[in-house]
């Protein structure tokens, strides 16, 4: 190994950087020596050798950490727990091995806190951040089925357009009734709201909090409507499609004039006060938002303000803060009702037997043009893009077009931005899913300048993430669901369910290498299962092939993808009857899932009344109503499928 290759092969081992992956289909690629350095280039700084982690991660029954130094003597160990009570033990002269001594460490107890050590000298010798965590988050011991619910989608004779969450209560009632534990809704996240390129609920403005579109704007106080307002609503409220634009406009309006009467409120200051700087950089990062669009409506971008605003700790930004402190409050404001409207949501479900409530969804990216990326620039790494490497799906790979996350600031952070992400998006349930999971292990990252099948593995600091995520999932009383489709190791799968992370399984990608449907023993239990999912056909939609026909209508596929795809279908359907006929559920889908030993069931809100579009068709933006589709029927009649919803529940012996 010539010198050149040994400096970046430990470079590369430093920020970690696979020198190689194997693709679905067993072949293994090596990682251009150009692609590494390349990737090298978007990190600021080289790591430095400290005797421990910025952040040290511990599950609580370990009795001894790793201290990397040279020295033998005697050490003082000093803990500064949570609640500030300082804890210290001498520590007598202990011998190295390979420049590593173990130090044993006091009885732990769970949370975040601080860790010194001294020489006998009494000078500090290290300092870390020091987190203690349980081995396991918390468990879910029984069967339950719940539903898939699209809340902007949810119909009612109230609503202004958009289900909220009073339309949530109303399908907690019915689903409830018909025996479901929880119900599942997509990612709440703050977006844009513009259509078509800004409205999907997975690539959120801010990742910490969420839309304000699905407030019932009713029970933020008291309010006035205009006659052109009550019009509004109506047409809102009868469109064919969720307007988004429109009803946040409409929205933002009354509850201005609400804001404006409000005489403010202790409960009001505490959310304030506990939120704290993340609370106040995106409120100020939404009124200077509209500030700027005010002045110019062709920015639509933070990236095009004027430059002292690009940073969120100048004296500039400080200064409007200071001018627009009721602009800043507002937005605070919704951030409130809408932690309101979710608890009294959650607690509704489990007041009327839910054993679950509200199962969240945390999605992997963030929009580089929005808040986070204001907000919290440095804990994302520029200079590349995060995507996918070539599969069936996607030949030429695939470049979600968002920036990687900087594993070296997070943990010098004591990952603190992680686990408030982690806390606001669990908050107000009883579940969270984390969408593309493996993110914890490594991501695919694309150099700038390059196409998506020229990028690399680049690892993050699994085990403490998934340290902190069981800490935070025991606190805060919500299991975790990690989406783990595609190429998963059988490793990483044991890790997450030593971690106590349920799985992820899809009926339509569950068959084996002869393209056979898997029987209903050959689920594994600890999983949630799911009839599908935004991206992919409802059942009706399989059975028709709609989704092969939607491709085609947006020009996503040419005429002979077409005939092929319809040729494929029709292969795919002779095993799903194969299967649901030799199983004793012919024409069920639905009895099937329910049937197999997985943890959770997940059924789709379009497969409970038979709908054949699909939330959201990849590749595709103007073409198909991404992230539109309201429900067939309101929730007001929902009575019927509650009746046959409840009727499969009570057949599968789900709880």
């Amino acid at each position: 190994m010539d010198q050149s290759t040994e400096v970046r092969t430990r470079a590369a081992a430093a920020h970690g950087i696979e020198l190689a992956y194997i693709d679905i289909w067993g072949n293994t690629h090596q990682t251009p020596d150009d692609v590494v350095d390349a990737i090298l280039k978007s990190f600021s700084s080289e790591p430095e050798p400290r005797p421990l982690p910025s952040t040290v991660v511990i599950r609580q029954h370990e009795d001894s950490l790793a201290l990397r130094t040279p020295e033998t003597g005697a050490l003082k160990l000093e803990i500064q727990w949570e609640g500030g009570e300082i804890e210290s033990h001498s520590l007598p002269e202990i011998a190295t091995t390979d420049g590593v001594r173990r130090v044993p460490l006091p009885p732990l107890r769970l949370g975040y806190h601080q860790l010194r050590i001294y020489r006998d000298s009494l000078a500090l010798l290290v300092e870390s951040h020091f987190i203690v965590c349980p081995a396991r988050g918390l468990t879910f011991d029984s069967r339950a089925a719940g539903v898939a619910v699209s809340l902007y989608g949810l119909r009612s004779q109230r609503n202004w357009g958009c289900g909220d969450f009073t339309d949530l209560h109303a399908a907690i009632d019915s689903f409830a009734r018909a025996g479901c534990a929880f119900i599942a809704l997509n990612p709440l996240h703050a977006i844009p709201n513009r259509q078509p390129y800004n409205t999907s609920p997975y690539l959120p403005q801010c990742s910490l909090y969420r839309n304000f579109l699905y407030l019932d704007v009713e029970r933020t106080g008291s309010l006035t409507l205009t006659t052109a307002e009550i019009q509004e609503i109506e047409l809102l409220r009868t469109s064919e499609f969720v307007e988004y634009e429109r009803v946040a406009s409409l929205k933002l309006a009354v509850l201005t004039r609400v804001f404006a009467a409000f005489p403010g409120s202790p409960d009001f200051d505490a959310y304030i006060t506990e939120q704290g700087q993340h609370l106040q950089d995106f409120a100020v990062y939404c009124a200077l938002d509209a500030e700027m669009h005010r002045r110019d409506p062709n920015i639509w971008l933070w990236t095009d303000w004027p430059a002292q605003f690009h940073d969120p700790r100048s004296p500039a930004v400080a200064e409007f803060a200071r001018e627009h402190h009721r602009d800043v409050l507002f937005y605070k404001f919704l951030q409130w009702h809408i932690d309101r409207q979710l608890a009294e949501a959650q607690a509704h479900a489990l007041a009327v037997g839910m054993k679950i409530g509200i199962y969240h969804d945390l999605a992997l990216a963030t929009d580089r043009f929005g808040a986070d990326l204001w907000a919290n620039g440095a804990f994302y790494v520029k200079g590349s893009r995060v995507g996918s490497p070539p599969d069936d799906f996607s030949p030429n790979g695939q470049d979600w077009a968002f920036p990687p996350p900087n594993r070296d600031v997070h943990r010098d952070n004591g990952y603190q931005l992680f686990a408030q992400s982690i806390r606001n998006n669990a908050r107000r349930g009883g579940a969270l899913r984390i969408d593309h999971v493996m993110r914890f292990f490594r991501l695919y990252w694309i150099p700038d300048g390059r196409q998506a099948d020229s990028g690399a593995y680049v690892q993050d600091y699994a085990d403490d993430l998934l340290g902190v995520l069981a800490l935070e999932s025991q606190r805060g009383n919500f299991i975790v669901i990690g989406e783990d489709l595609g190429t998963v190791t059988g490793e990483v799968r044991r890790r997450l369910a030593d971690t106590g992370i349920l799985g992820y399984r899809i009926f339509w990608f569950e068959r084996d290498g002869a393209g056979n449907f898997r029987r209903p023993e050959e689920y594994p239990a600890h999983a949630v299962v799911s009839t599908t999912t935004h991206d992919l056909p409802t059942l009706a939609g399989f059975a028709s092939g709609r989704d092969i026909e939607a491709r085609r209508a947006a020009g996503l596929i040419d005429e002979e993808a077409y005939r092929a795809q319809h040729a494929a279908r029709d292969q795919e359907k002779v095993h799903l009857d194969s299967i649901l006929r030799d199983t004793g559920f012919p024409n069920d889908p639905i009895d099937f899932l329910l049937s197999t030993p997985c943890t959770l069931a997940v059924v789709n809100q379009e497969d409970l009344t038979g709908e054949t579009e699909q939330q959201n068709l990849p590749g595709s933006t103007w073409q198909y109503p991404n992230w539109r589709r309201k429900m067939k029927i309101p929730v007001e009649d929902f009575a019927a499928i509650e009746t046959r919803l409840a009727q499969a529940i009570a057949r599968s012996s789900r709880s």
